[in-house]
């Protein structure tokens, strides 16, 4: 307990003496969480974005004039009961009907068309969302191969999937190729964070050469020598995370005011007041780790005496 007081008093007193190293090292660590917060709040975006369009993908069954109620239910209780399902919905010929004139309202042409045929040629359909883009193909796999219809596959007029499948196969392109350089950008700054702070430690660390060269010589541990400058990193670390997430508070404010019409169901401050706690603690675990491990291989040199 002796030696853990006089490390925390010698790395509050290195923190304070060194306040224009302190400061330096601090300035550069909040630049380094600020990245890694405009990371945070880009993959919210991103997740946002690919939400939507996933949630207007879907796939199709038009069912043919002549099924029945119970047919039909039959149906849709299967296909609601597989696990790729996430919903489900039943458009029958009336309401696709409603569904044409509303969208050709401006149309006439096409309305006058629809009234020269005399009758409804629209199917009735079931709709059906599965909860992830790459598992259509399972359903339509369950559907075609494995027949889970049984009988009532006969009141199926028509799938379709393979009209869709192009753009399916390229949106779960596009997410894994976003996702993967996603993360690889993550990396790539993490790294370059770690370097820079390593060598903002790293000069700091060398005023104090001589005197940790004195230090071991007289007998001092190792720990008690990287002791005070493990505290000093902590605090660059924490009072780094503390600015870093006090910066983000007008940042998300003046996006979510600018972007309050481009994304109608993402607020970036409403995202940032929700996740304000996981953001802090991941900006210390980040700050807090970067600076130690940086002052450990910092001050790794000048303990080979």
């Amino acid at each position: 307990m002796i030696l853990l007081k006089r490390i925390l008093k010698a790395g509050l007193q290195g923190f304070y003496r060194n306040r224009t190293v302190s400061i330096s090292s601090i300035l550069i660590l909040t630049i380094t969480l600020s990245i890694i917060t405009s990371v945070f709040f880009f993959r919210a975006v991103f997740n946002y974005t690919i939400g939507e369009v996933k949630n207007k993908v879907d796939i199709r069954l038009y069912l043919k004039n002549d099924i029945t109620e119970a047919s039909s239910n039959e149906i849709q209780s299967i296909l609601q009961s597989l696990p790729e399902t996430k919903s489900l919905s039943f458009v029958s010929r009336d309401e696709a009907l409603a569904i044409f004139k509303e969208k050709n309202a401006n149309n006439q042409s096409s309305l006058d068309a629809l009234t020269n045929i005399g009758t409804n040629p629209f199917p009735a359909s079931i709709i059906v969302q599965a909860k992830d883009s790459t598992m259509y193909e399972s359903i339509i796999n369950k559907i075609n191969n494995e027949n889970i219809l049984g009988a009532n596959k006969d009141s199926v007029e028509k799938i379709n999937y393979l009209d869709l499948k192009d753009s399916i196969d390229r949106l779960n392109n596009i997410v894994s190729w976003v996702t993967s350089a996603g993360y690889a950008i993550s990396m790539i700054f993490i790294i370059m964070s770690i370097m820079i702070v390593y060598n903002t430690v790293r000069l700091a660390i060398f005023v104090f050469k001589e005197e940790i060269n004195v230090m071991k010589l007289v007998g001092a541990s190792d720990m008690y020598i990287r002791g005070p400058f493990i505290v000093e990193a902590s605090l660059y670390g924490v009072l780094a995370a503390v600015i870093s997430t006090a910066l983000a508070y007008p940042a998300t404010l003046w996006i979510a005011r600018h972007t309050v019409n481009f994304f109608e169901g993402l607020n970036l401050f409403a995202y940032y007041k929700a996740n304000f706690f996981e953001l802090f603690f991941m900006l210390c675990l980040f700050g807090v780790t970067i600076a130690i491990v940086s002052s450990i291989l910092a001050v790794r040199k000048y303990l080979k005496i």
